[in-house]
This record gives structure tokens, C-alpha cells and sequence, in this order.
């Protein structure tokens, strides 16, 4: 490929001749001008030092000091350095959507990887290689047990994310399913097509719940799964991998997954990675079972939408690689150890924590909760979400200490 050479003024009087039209503005007259976008104001041009300067202060302006209490789908967890040194490497990088996939044998083995560690996670017999996020995974899999059940009916949980719950609306709605919302799962569920829950729940409280009559979706977080027992009873499974080795990064972006039953891989969206031989029987990997509209015909495609984060899959395969079953285990059990004794000391001022069970993160009441929260922050301490006037969710994780907790408890 030749190097890309910005059009100068003859080129560009050439194209446009080309196509019988005397102006780039000829080309957009059938736009109001009132639609189309001003002038940027952009300042002038500056120097790459002078760039680098002006960046700098930008940053600086970047709080980053602070002690997080901070959960609702997006945790400050631990994240080997040797994460980041491997996924940056240009071999990933520049491979990471192939779309003549074999040719990238090394991203294509670790999708794989991925898959296999999802499965041994969650207790499921499929994984896809990645989702958009945890709130694309939850409807997607509606959209899965749509297809399966030839119904139109759904249940979702009021206790799962609210954002999840936000996009599942917008699928419901361009799909034609009719959403209905509960609080506890109804006794009566064959004519519904699914059943989705959260758990532990966007509240962090930890549930036990009977398999429906229907088919029963549960998003969990994956990093509790070292602890708490798989999901085995349901028939699909999803989530957010943030936990894995990916970092808060204002937000995102993050990963999902959906895991199922084998029975129902052929309507998993998203890429598969299988594993065969090659002429030489050595081991190599391939997509297989594609239902992903950039592999298929897109009529024939079980999501148009869906995206493959494969590079967040890469970090979550390496993080779970790197901290191994031992270092998984005890990253879960730090993090509920510290959440346990920040709710008994705040139970100690007369702050109580409204959660029965929870794994490490938990809803506090309080008189005021902006006036609690504002506290905490002048002091350097983001002490959680507000969910109303008297109610905060509080996350803990392994990066927490003891001190911060009694820095927490000192300025309350």
C-alpha cells in the first residue's frame, strides 16, 4: 500500500470535474444550511512541545489521589503490571478483529482461552470470545431466548443495574418484547420466554433462586465466582469482565460475555474460536459456529449489533492466567474480608448496612447523603454512590486497606 497523500487543490478540481460539479460546497447544497455544523474556533496550530505542555496540565487537573469506595459495575480491583506490558504488544494490536481470522493464530488461541475459562467459571458448556459489556450481554441473551422459546414475553429483575436495565428497554422495545419488571421472581413463568436476575445484585445482596419454569438468565460478576458457587442452574449466563484485569478508565470501556448451555451455542452471538489440527496435526485455532453478521449473511445473523472486544478479552485471559486459582481466590476473599469489617465498624458509629448477605458490596442508610459523601471527599475519600437522600452503595475491594477503612470511619 503506498503512503496516503492529502488531495491538493488541482486533485481536488479534477474530482469534482469528474463528476460534473464546480464546488466541494456544490456537494452539500441539498443540506439546509441550518443543519449543518458551524465552524470549529479551534486556536491555532501549536508546537508538539508546546502540545506536550498543554496536555500535561490538562492532566494534572485529574484528581487521581483520591481512596475509592466506588462500585455499581465498575471496581478499582488489582492489576498485575505484566497485563499492560503483554497486550500492548503490536502482535495483538494490530490482530485483535481479523477478518481473515486464521491468519492470527495467537489472538485466536487466546479467545479460545478465554471461552474455556469463562465456561470453568460460570459452570456453562459455551462462551462467546467477548460481548460489548455487561448490559449488551444481558439483552442479547433475551434476544437468544426469544428465538429459542418463539415467545415474546420477558421477566428482568428491578435489582439488576439500572444502565443494564436502560438498554435491555431500548432492545425490548425495537424488538416488540414485552419487558416486565419484578421484585421477586412470580410463581407462574411458562408463558414468559426468560427469567434474568442479578447476582449478587446491583445492591450486592447475594439471593438463592429456584430454576423457573421458563428459561433462567443470571449476570454475574465474575470475579465472586471464586467464592460463591457457579450459576449452574441456569441456561445462560453473562456479565461485565471489568473485574478481569481491565481498569475503572473513567467508566470504560468494558467487556462482556454470554455463556449457555451447549444445546444452544447456535444462537450465541458474537465469534466462537474452536480448536482442530492442522495438515501437519499440529494443534491450530478457527472461528466456528459463526453467527456474527461480519462472518455470515447478515439476515442470517443471530445479532447485527453485537460487538467483539477482544482486546479486553486479552487482559481478562492474562489476568486470570497471571493471578492463577489461588491468586483469584484470594483477591475475592480479601475484598469480602474488607467490605465485612468497613460494614461492622460504620455499624459501630450507628450507621446501618441494609444488605443481609453480600459478597463486597453493600447499601448504608444515613441522615443525609450528599452531606456524607461530601464529607468523605473533602477528606480524599469517594465513600460511594448515592442511590437516594439517605441511601449510599459502598465497595470494597482487595485494594483497600485497613487503613483506608479507618480513615473512612475517622471522617464520617
Amino acid at each position: 500500500m503506498k503512503n496516503f497523500l492529502v488531495h491538493n487543490d488541482e486533485v481536488k478540481k479534477e474530482m469534482l470535474k469528474s463528476i460534473d460539479v464546480n464546488s466541494i460546497e456544490d456537494l452539500f447544497k441539498q443540506i439546509p444550511q441550518n443543519a449543518r455544523m458551524g465552524e470549529l474556533e479551534l486556536e491555532d496550530a501549536i508546537s508538539e512541545m508546546e502540545t506536550q505542555k498543554e496536555v500535561k496540565a490538562l492532566a494534572k487537573k485529574n484528581n487521581t489521589d483520591y481512596i475509592s469506595f466506588l462500585g455499581a459495575g465498575t471496581y478499582n480491583k488489582f492489576i498485575p503490571a505484566c497485563i499492560s506490558q503483554v497486550a500492548n504488544r503490536f502482535e495483538f494490536l494490530t490482530a485483535y478483529t481479523p477478518y481473515q481470522p486464521e491468519i492470527s493464530q495467537g489472538t485466536l488461541q487466546i479467545m479460545y482461552e478465554f471461552q474455556t475459562m469463562i465456561c470453568r467459571l460460570t459452570g456453562m458448556d459455551i462462551s462467546n470470545a467477548t460481548m460489548y459489556d455487561g448490559a449488551s450481554a444481558c439483552a442479547e441473551a433475551i434476544l437468544m431466548t426469544v428465538r429459542i422459546s418463539k415467545k415474546n414475553k420477558v421477566l428482568v429483575s428491578d435489582k439488576l443495574n439500572p444502565e443494564y436495565i436502560d438498554v435491555i428497554k431500548t432492545y425490548c422495545w425495537s424488538n416488540d418484547i414485552e419487558l416486565i419488571m419484578f421484585n421477586e421472581i412470580p410463581s407462574e413463568t411458562a408463558d414468559f420466554a426468560c427469567v434474568l436476575v442479578q447476582n449478587p445484585d446491583f445492591y450486592g445482596e447475594i439471593k438463592t433462586y429456584n430454576k423457573p419454569e421458563c428459561l433462567f438468565i443470571v449476570c454475574t460478576d465474575v470475579s465472586t465466582l471464586g467464592i460463591l458457587e457457579p450459576p449452574r442452574d441456569a441456561d445462560i449466563v453473562v456479565g461485565d469482565i471489568q473485574t478481569l484485569g481491565i481498569p475503572m478508565n473513567f467508566g470504560g470501556p468494558h467487556a462482556g460475555f454470554i455463556a449457555c448451555r451447549e444445546k444452544f451455542m447456535r444462537q450465541l452471538p458474537g465469534r466462537l474460536a474452536g480448536r482442530t489440527v492442522d495438515a501437519d496435526g499440529k494443534p491450530a485455532y478457527c472461528l466456528t459456529i459463526q453467527t456474527r453478521e461480519q462472518h455470515i449473511k447478515r439476515e442470517k445473523a443471530t445479532s447485527n449489533i453485537c460487538s467483539n472486544q477482544a482486546l479486553m478479552g486479552l487482559c481478562a485471559t492474562l489476568y486470570l492466567t497471571v493471578m492463577g486459582e489461588k491468586g483469584f481466590r484470594q483477591a475475592g476473599y480479601l475484598s469480602t474480608k474488607i467490605a465485612h469489617e468497613l460494614s461492622a465498624k460504620l455499624a459501630q458509629k450507628g450507621i446501618k448496612t441494609l444488605n443481609k448477605n453480600f459478597f463486597n458490596e453493600f447499601v448504608i442508610e444515613v441522615d443525609n447523603s450528599d452531606k456524607f459523601l461530601s464529607k468523605l471527599k473533602e477528606n480524599g475519600i469517594i465513600g460511594g454512590l448515592k442511590l437516594d437522600n439517605k441511601k449510599i452503595l459502598v465497595a470494597a475491594t482487595e485494594m483497600n486497606s485497613k487503613e483506608d477503612i479507618e480513615k473512612y470511619i475517622i471522617n464520617i
